[in-house]
């Protein structure tokens, strides 16, 4: 889990580094595309082919695409503005929106320390964005908290797939290769050329997103999610020093409280959780 919000830091750092000249929806184009070859290599090595395993699958696959992409294309934009923890901070409300589009999606309710520990983090995201239009910020900054809540969805969507058995493979697959066709006909139409860095940058983030899935899903074939989603937050800490070396950046004071706010939420959960999952067991 650690190494993929490595890789993910890396991601995002890499289309930082693109330049803010190129659009977004080529940014998102390479960054999919890499994911998509990655992901049909993955299917033809299992022999498992390219239809549903499961009927029935399809609307939350249409689902998890739209979302996943909205998240995504949100999440390159406010990286175009934002300091690149803030924007990854941003970004990291998605495993909170996730328990909430779980309760919508498959039913899960959530217990009252949730929504309380869901509350407390969006208070937290407050310090992050400054509400304010007179923050230039202010826009990108809300731009990306809405990555956030769409990643959330789209993680939902997974949640929902994964119990009705569909293949984590073809997930991976349909989404990155639907949301490459999609964003496809717009990239064309706005390409803007690209420096011989731009196109290592780009395809760095590529790489790095497929290294990112490759290990997230590893970590959550070995540990329950409740268990170790705690330490996908080890992004803002690379995030930090990536924009502090890399960017000569620093997050404001407001943010760091955030940052604090937010990070602390979740390992209450985690910590709850895990007390809860004990009692039961030992009970």
């Amino acid at each position: 889990m650690v190494l993929s919000a490595f890789f993910f830091a890396c991601m995002n750092m890499f289309v930082k580094l693109s330049g803010d000249e190129l659009p977004v929806f080529q940014k998102v184009f390479f960054r999919n595309a890499m994911a998509s070859v990655i992901a049909i290599a993955v299917l033809i090595k299992n022999k498992q082919g390219f239809r549903p395993k499961v009927k029935g699958s399809m609307p939350f696959l249409i689902m998890r695409t739209l979302f996943g992409l909205g998240g995504v294309v949100c999440n390159y934009y406010a990286l175009e503005t934002l300091v690149l923890s803030d924007a990854s901070i941003l970004n990291k409300m998605s495993p909170f929106f996730a328990v909430l589009f779980s309760f919508i999606f498959i039913k899960e309710r959530p217990r009252l320390y949730q929504w309380l520990i869901l509350g407390g983090a969006l208070f937290g995201t407050l310090f992050v964005i400054k509400p304010s239009f007179a923050n230039a910020a202010f826009i990108p900054a809300l731009v990306g908290f809405l990555g956030g809540v769409l990643a959330g969805a789209a993680y939902g969507c997974v949640r929902k797939l994964g119990l009705m058995g569909e293949s984590n493979p073809y997930i991976v697959f349909f989404f990155s290769t639907a949301s490459t066709l999609i964003v496809t006909p717009v990239m064309i139409a706005g390409y803007v050329p690209m420096t011989v860095y731009q196109w290592i940058y780009l395809l760095s983030a590529g790489v790095s997103a497929a290294l990112a899935q490759f290990c997230i899903t590893a970590a959550y074939t070995y540990a329950p999610a409740k268990e170790i989603s705690v330490y996908d937050f080890s992004q803002i800490i690379f995030a930090s020093l990536m924009s502090l070396i890399v960017f000569q950046q620093t997050p404001d004071i407001y943010s760091i409280i955030g940052y604090i706010i937010i990070i602390s939420m979740a390992v209450l959960n985690y910590f709850i959780s895990n007390k809860k999952i004990t009692k039961k067991n030992n009970g």
